[in-house]
């Protein structure tokens, strides 16, 4: 590195000093961005430099593009140095990264699960001297590297460790997330660019010195390059001046090589094709491309074309716009020769060496084809989902008909559908061969194309095209499939409304496949498509199914989101809680953030905020970090709801409008049903009844996007409570009788319970007193909050008939939960009617849990509970360093010294 290299750069260099002279207090990530040639990789140089200068340990890593479909590439390369520190690990993590690396036999774990191993091995490296982890071209490492190191980059805040990447312009990398800071390189001020180009080329005559400056347009590449490509300004100007900067300068590079011996362009090429190949490697390529012995000296023009640097250990390209000239210059014959020594080589590397094989193919290849369909199968099983996605891409090249060309392509996409890169998706689908396509291939690329989403940018009545799709499947390729496909029909049914017919298909679909009644697909896709009309079967499924215990976590999730549509929410936090740690052993993220986000709508509509406040703030998080942008509105509307159930009136509006904001354009109905079930509730907290009822009546109208079939009779007692305390009983009426009749099709408890009090409410005195005992004796101990607010209503009823000694008993036991509950707005109200009947309550003195913010309180229920730093780093995906840092700010807060201080605060529910 030069210091010319870094002319301009002064700014950026301080930012990242102060990052490094900070790291001990301070960790975090920083991902350097520009076009091509702008001087990335050289401020990341000097970065490791400065890191090494203040006594940091370097870990580094290349992204390879001929790597970039090999599992774990990348990661294998940044941590090679450190393999004996991994024997350090807990045997668990210790074997997560074996598996990962191949180094056993056993298929690679979940790509969340490698993450949080390598954030172990980081942050444990680092309790001895702060770490820099460099990684450049981080735009070409293999996905599940990309996935892990984005996941680390996340978490270092408070670890003495700084991640930093470089990544081109236009590369879509999950580093560019927007939570991870980006420190963009920008061209070059004139003053500097002139000043780089004197230094470099003093003796350039003016009239191409001021042409360089102008086609340069600041990029230091450019700058330093062209000066040695072009011999005048009339070359320079005959370019065509249309052309991308950055291929007029792998043209000029390519000129470069043009003149060199055979021998040396035969060397470059080989290292072009197999770029992290040994300088001995790429040399016994070269020499059975040419015939001919060769040696290092055969590399010496290249070096001094200023395409390679001297290095002992590999041939080095200055910039992979030079690699990439090289192999735009090549021939396809060469090319192919070069292939045809890589694939000799590798032999005792199988998939190496089937890669350089399968590029040589010039025809259909049916063997090569089903090689590397083995081959996709393996890369899947080490955790190379792209790997076998690109395996099978090239299989389908290779595929002798179009069918199977189709048939292959469809797997890809549908396997790609899981990395979550639409890009790869659309990619696939569009080389499909329409013309082949059956059309149940037809209806699967229109599926493929919408799992992303759940479907939500779609028609509607696209569930229909799913659910027929899905009873030509389990014919064709089997009941799992079919299953899948419907459970895509069903999520419609619940995020947006195909109507009854639609739900009538999916329906008689699922009833007709050859599954146990107690499947819980069955039961799900039941739930989900028909929760009124199959409610009463799914419970009765759910509840002879839960005590086998004999499913799976993601079987758990399932049936505990269905118990959520069925109105069974003590069911449904049980099924989701017990969902978790399954899921999180195995890191599935995205699954794990679903059953968070059922446990917390269920646990908000129990008043349990104990479990709604913690499960709520970590699905915000995971929904984001697996980029599920309707669940994430989903769990902000939740969390709406919850502060609207803690008086928190200012919060509530700004996530409900934030809900609304990502929702309203799709129409994502539960969003915004919750969106209004959050808005009544803080309207009624603050006695704004006719606002109150305004917003919950939105719930029910059918033209109302806020209208979810299920979600809305879940809200029962309040629609009716705000309009009789409005004094507009007789305006919820027609409502009420429409939920009466769906009662009589359903057992949901939620309705049932809702339905005894908004009974109790619009009764005529004479009736009121006994359908308020019924309310009393139906409601359940485990739905909390319906119990107590059915003690507050009867309590109010009785004082205003002048019973105020017969009202105090309710209203006290209705003030005691609400206190237990933290449902401050619904205390408060308790309090004041007990007041009005003539009694006093004790202050409702300040907890000390809502002092916490919803993570730290988690963090601190677990803490409670027993869980070491490290048990809830593991539990929740943090370093145990982050978790301490939390703790150290959550003792002073609740006013403890200790964990067994924080246990009884924490438990004094």
């Amino acid at each position: 590195m030069t210091t010319t290299s870094l002319v301009g750069r002064q700014a950026e260099m301080g930012h990242v000093a102060g990052l490094i002279a900070g790291v001990s207090q301070r960790g975090g990530a920083l991902v350097l961005c520009g076009e091509a040639g702008i001087g990335k990789s050289a401020v990341l140089a000097a970065s490791v430099a400065l890191g090494e200068s203040a006594g940091m340990r370097i870990l580094a890593a290349n992204g390879v593009e001929s790597e970039e479909s090999l599992p774990y590439a990348g990661l294998h390369q940044l941590l090679h140095s450190v393999r004996a520190e991994i024997a350090s690990l807990s045997t668990q993590q210790r074997e997560v990264l074996e598996r990962a690396f191949g180094w056993t036999a056993l298929p690679a774990p979940d790509v969340y699960v490698v993450a949080l191993a390598v954030l172990d091995l980081v942050t444990e490296m680092a309790e001895r001297v702060p770490v820099l982890i460099a990684v450049d071209d981080a735009h070409w490492l293999d996905s599940g590297s990309l996935d892990v190191l984005t996941f680390v980059a996340r978490r270092l805040e408070h670890e003495p460790v700084l991640l930093m990447g470089a990544i081109r312009d236009g590369s879509s990398s999950p580093l560019e997330d927007g939570r991870i800071p980006l420190l963009r390189l920008n061209p070059l001020p004139r003053t500097e660019a002139v000043g780089l180009l004197n230094t470099l080329a003093p003796e350039l005559p003016a009239s191409l010195r001021d042409m360089i400056l102008r086609e340069a347009a600041g990029n230091p590449l450019a700058l330093t390059e062209l000066p040695r490509s072009v011999p005048s300004a009339e070359a320079l100007a005959g370019a065509e001046s249309a052309i991308p900067l950055t291929a007029r300068l792998e043209r000029a590079f390519g000129a470069r090589a043009v003149g060199l011996p055979p021998a040396t362009r035969s060397i470059l090429l080989a290292a072009a094709l197999e770029d992290d190949a040994s300088l001995g490697e790429s040399l016994a390529a070269a020499q059975i491309v040419q015939n001919a012995d060769l040696t290092e000296s055969d590399m010496e023009p290249a070096i001094r074309a200023g395409l390679v640097q001297k290095s002992p250990r590999r041939v080095a390209f200055r910039h992979p716009l030079m690699r990439s000239a090289i192999l735009q210059l090549a021939t396809p014959d060469e090319r192919r020769a070069t292939h045809v020594a890589w694939s000799t080589l590798l032999s005792e590397m199988p998939y190496r060496a089937l890669r350089h094989r399968a590029a040589t193919a010039t025809g259909p290849d049916e063997a090569l084809a089903v090689e590397l369909e083995v081959s996709a199968e393996h890369a899947r099983e080490r955790g190379g989902v792209v790997s076998a996605v690109l395996a099978l891409e090239r299989a389908a090249q290779l595929s002798p008909s179009p069918g199977q060309r189709a048939e292959r392509l469809l797997r890809a996409a549908d396997l790609s559908s899981e990395t979550g890169r639409t890009e790869l998706v659309l990619r696939l689908l569009e080389q499909v061969p329409t013309d082949a396509l059956s059309r149940n291939q037809r209806a699967m690329q229109g599926w493929i194309l919408s799992t992303s989403d759940d479907g939500m940018r779609e028609e509607p009545a696209r569930a229909v095209e799913l659910a027929n799709l899905a009873r030509s499947v389990a014919t064709e390729s089997g009941v799992d499939l079919a299953l899948r496909i419907l459970w895509s029909a069903a999520l419609r049914c619940f995020w947006s409304e195909p109507g009854e017919e639609a739900r009538r298909v999916i329906v008689g679909v699922a009833e007709s496949l050859p599954v146990d009644d107690d499947d819980p697909r069955l039961l799900a896709i039941l739930a989900y498509a028909a929760p009124i009309e199959r409610g009463t079967r799914v419970l009765k499924g759910l509840q002879d199914l839960t005590p086998r215990a004999t499913y799976d976590s993601q079987q758990e999730r399932l049936i505990g989101s269905a118990a959520v549509l069925v109105g069974a929410f003590d069911l449904a936090a049980r099924l989701s809680a017990a969902a978790l740690a399954g899921l999180r052993h195995d890191g599935r993220l995205s699954l794990l953030a679903r059953a968070l986000a059922a446990q917390a709508w269920s646990s908000a509509r129990l008043g349990d905020l104990d479990v709604a406040i913690p499960a709520a703030e970590e699905a915000d998080r995971l929904a984001q970090e697996t980029n599920q942008p309707f669940l994430y509105a989903l769990v902000l509307a939740t969390e709406a709801e919850i502060a609207a159930l803690r008086g928190d009136y200012d919060r509530c509006k700004n996530l409900a409008a934030e809900a609304e904001r990502r929702s309203l354009t799709v129409g994502a109905r539960p969003v915004l049903a919750t969106v209004q079930l959050a808005r009544g509730l803080a309207a009624m907290g603050q006695g704004r009844y006719a606002d109150a009822y305004d917003h919950l009546r939105r719930m029910h109208d059918p033209t109302d996007h806020c209208y979810q079939v299920a979600l809305r009779c879940y809200a029962v007692s309040e629609l009716v409570e705000s309009a009789v305390r409005q004094g507009d009983a007789p305006g919820c009426r027609a409502l009420l009788e429409d939920l009466e009749e769906i009662a009589q099709t359903t057992a949901s408890p939620a309705l049932h319970t809702g339905l005894h009090l908004a009974r109790a409410l619009v009764a005529s005195d004479d009736e009121a007193g006994g359908l308020f005992e019924v309310a009393l004796s139906a409601s359940s101990t485990t739905n909390p909050f319906a119990r107590a607010r059915a003690q507050l209503a009867y309590g109010e009823w009785l004082r205003r008939r002048r019973q105020p000694a017969e009202s105090r008993a309710h209203l006290r036991t209705a003030r005691e939960a609400f206190d237990a509950l933290r449902l401050v707005p619904w205390s408060d109200r308790a309090r004041q009617e007990l007041r009005a009947a003539g009694e006093t309550s004790p202050n409702r003195g300040p907890d000390a849990r809502d002092q916490l913010t919803a993570h730290e309180l988690h963090i601190a229920q677990l803490a409670a509970g027993g869980l070491t730093n490290k048990e809830i780093g593991q539990r929740l995906f943090l370093s145990h360093r982050t978790v301490s840092s939390h703790l150290h700010r959550i003792f002073p807060k609740l006013g403890v010294v200790s964990r067994a201080e924080l246990g009884n605060v924490i438990a004094q529910r």
